[in-house]
């Protein structure tokens, strides 16, 4: 497969997931708001911190204020991975290979482009209740993974979306897990009132975890919570799934069995290796923020090492966003 091709594809599938888990933390960030004290600044500011997109806000805003975080993270021109950005980017990859994807999935592409364009001109960050329009984007974006999934061949290309796909995945789930370091509770006896566990309850919400994780352990604990979404092997948006699925569609391209050939195998092999020999008491005892950080920089050494591996002979690649650590 043309590089070329290959690289747009892998891009596509990141910025559709990128838009659709935007579109879930703040969908989820405003239902806890509604729970929580008005407090703009301890609850909207750690959601621009887990995205990486602090730097930025902080040079275009001189306050943190709820209707200025989603606009920000949702409608903004300015932040290059803001909601209706990776739309609109998902949406030029997808017109640049259109002869190698299918009718309905460019349907469905044009058809949440022109929503989340509507949302920006119709200014739908200053209504009361902005979740309808997250939730549309947010299964629109769940309809489209459909579409991909029956419509697509599983050849190079798909293969290419996917590991985009989960590779993006990966990186959200790491940052969801994140805002916990970033919300301060008033004191340390805070720590396991309903409050806190209201904040655990909603980061499960908000990477659609909150019932497979209740069925495996029931009650919620900062501990099981935190090895759920790293480690569980089954669990569709767990860390180590989506680098245990994301080392199956890299091996589907390359045609190796063992080993590795390029470093993007040498890389995310040893990634997926850490995360399967890793014990969860260790991550706590060595700092849970600590090691989500670390993950995501070596995340970010397995993207590159995909650039370098596959696409960096193509002249039309999209920079890699969103890797502030």
């Amino acid at each position: 497969m043309l590089s070329r091709i290959a690289d747009t594809m892998y891009w596509m599938n990141r910025y559709l997931e990128r838009a659709e888990n935007y579109a879930r933390f703040m969908d989820v960030n405003f239902n806890l708001s509604l729970e929580s004290a008005p407090d703009a600044v301890q609850q909207w500011k750690p959601l621009v911190m887990i995205t990486g997109d602090w730097p930025l806000y902080e040079s275009l805003y001189e306050n943190v204020e709820k209707e200025k975080v989603i606009y920000f993270l949702g409608f903004d021109p300015q932040n290059p991975n803001s909601l209706y950005n990776s739309i609109c980017n998902a949406r030029e990859n997808a017109r640049a290979i259109r002869p190698e994807i299918t009718k309905e999935v460019w349907e469905q592409i044009n058809y949440l482009y022109y929503f989340v364009k509507e949302g920006l001109e119709k200014k739908r960050w200053q209504e009361k209740d902005p979740r309808l329009f997250f939730k549309t984007v947010k299964e629109g974006c769940q309809l489209l993974y459909g579409i991909l999934a029956i419509s697509i061949s599983r050849n190079d290309g798909w293969h290419f979306g996917k590991i985009g796909q989960l590779i993006e995945r990966a990186d959200k789930t790491s940052r969801v897990l994140d805002v916990k370091y970033h919300i301060l509770l008033s004191t340390p006896q805070a720590v396991g009132t309903p409050f806190d566990l209201s904040q655990w309850a909603a980061l499960l919400k908000s990477v659609s975890a909150y019932d497979m994780y209740r069925k495996k352990h029931g009650k919620l604990t900062p501990l099981k919570i935190s090895e759920f979404l790293i480690l569980d092997k089954v669990f569709p948006r767990s860390m180590y799934f989506c680098l245990i699925e994301a080392e199956k569609s890299l091996k589907a391209i390359t045609g190796n069995e063992t080993g590795f050939t390029n470093s993007a195998e040498k890389q995310l092999g040893k990634l997926k290796a850490e995360l399967e020999f890793a014990d969860i008491n260790d991550i706590f005892e060595g700092g849970l923020h600590e090691y989500v950080d670390g993950f995501q920089k070596k995340l970010n050494e397995v993207s590159v090492a995909v650039y370098e591996s596959f696409f960096s002979n193509t002249n039309n690649q999209v920079p890699i966003q969103n890797q502030n650590q």
